[in-house]
């Protein structure tokens, strides 16, 4: 989907699609005539934009064979489907039973991690629509937090400028300019802005005109940072918000009634993290690596709870618990809102669709069709409350 902002300028709007497992190419093919093509046909629209999530098997496949990446490009444009980002965070098995901490891994230490993210940025280059130019590829924050030392960062560091280099490259090749944004989360080495501003602005750093943040508005949310304030100090930094995911963390107001630990239970489960934070009594913010951990009494429940848990915007939770929502549009007020955007790039990120409880969950394909429309639906009135207007 494309907005037109006040001054003139495109702002585009996808959803991503790491929310369906798909490791290889036929698979991806598969996605979008399942799941995407269904999407943009209960919007009305005749072009849909897709965060697409290119796992490794799928991209060394279509970086070794020309034609399959054609096959992909065409298979884009028969459904209506247009990428301008990609989702270059989960490296493999991403659909697993149980991702946790695998999904940190190969991490920016890693030539690996380089490799593959230098296959995604030429990819990309390839599959831009005609008349756009500028893309973006989101990606971990360096690494997991621990074990990360001096000689770590340094590594990091050199891989992203090497891969600066490459973009460089791919920009004189085709004309088409990739950038990279590094996605801070709750218990990573970068998981808040400030960090961000200090890994990216740090002496031996990446070019800040290829490598920047992908602001995640459940993040953010979940360390209780103040969406103005991260973003101006983005701004005053010279640090680029590449692109934003749009989503919305789990909020549990009061977290030591039983009521609400009964509620917040039910959204522990085995796949994926769930970061837990809370605001420290001296200040600062303290947390667990999980929400079931919290339960068990590894966090304090004297004031609010916030859990990484990407729960559907236009859903929140029934009572006692609720979503992070207004932070969500808090954020996009501040990045879009404005004389000029700060970002081009905004994607709908609720890849735990399968993940909340029971009763909650899609049980076919065409209840996820749905519950994916109605987010965009969501993110759509936001963006024309602000003033953007819907392209065809």
């Amino acid at each position: 989907m494309r907005f037109r902002h006040p001054d003139g300028s495109t702002v585009h709007l996808a959803y991503c699609t790491n929310v369906h497992p798909a490791e290889d190419l036929d698979g991806v093919v598969e996605q979008l005539r399942l799941h995407c093509e269904p999407v943009r046909r209960r919007l009305g629209r005749d072009r849909l934009g897709i965060g697409l999530w290119l796992a490794r098997d799928a991209a060394r496949t279509l970086s070794a064979d020309p034609a399959e990446l054609r096959r992909l490009r065409t298979a884009l444009d028969t459904r209506g489907l247009e990428v301008v980002t990609l989702n270059g965070f989960p490296y493999e098995g991403f659909g697993a039973q149980e991702v946790k901490y695998r999904v940190y891994k190969p991490d920016w230490t890693d030539p690996e991690r380089l490799e593959h993210t230098t296959h995604l940025a030429r990819l990309l280059a390839a599959l831009l629509p005609d008349d756009i130019t500028d893309g973006s590829v989101s990606t971990l924050p360096l690494a997991w937090r621990a074990p990360f030392d001096a000689e770590a960062a340094r590594a990091a560091r050199r891989h992203l400028t090497t891969l600066a280099q490459r973009l460089d490259a791919i920009q004189e090749l085709t004309g088409r300019s990739v950038r990279i944004g590094l996605e801070p989360e709750p218990g990573c080495t970068v998981e808040t802005t400030a960090q961000a501003i200090e890994a990216l602005t740090a002496p031996g750093g990446p070019p800040l005109d290829r490598v920047g943040v992908c602001l995640d508005t459940c993040h953010l949310a979940t360390q209780f940072e103040d969406p103005h304030t991260a973003v101006g100090a983005l701004t005053a930094a010279g640090v680029p918000v590449v692109k934003a995911q749009l989503s919305a963390a789990l909020h549990a107001e009061d977290p030591g009634r039983p009521a609400v630990r009964e509620a917040l239970a039910a959204f522990a489960e085995p796949r994926f993290l769930h970061q837990t934070r809370t605001r420290a009594p001296g200040g600062g913010v303290t947390g667990t690596d999980d929400l079931d951990q919290a339960l068990a009494g590894g966090l304090a429940d004297t004031a609010p709870w916030r859990s990484h848990f990407h729960v559907p915007l236009h859903a929140p939770p029934e009572p006692p618990l609720t979503s992070t929502l207004p932070v969500l549009a808090d954020a996009l007020a501040r990045l879009v809102g404005g004389p000029a955007p700060l970002t081009h790039h905004l994607e709908v990120e609720t890849y735990t669709w399968q993940a909340l409880p029971a009763e909650l969950r899609p049980r076919t394909r065409d209840r996820l069709a749905d519950g994916i429309a109605a987010e965009l639906a969501l993110a759509r009135d936001l963006l024309t409350d602000l003033g953007l207007k819907e392209l065809p």
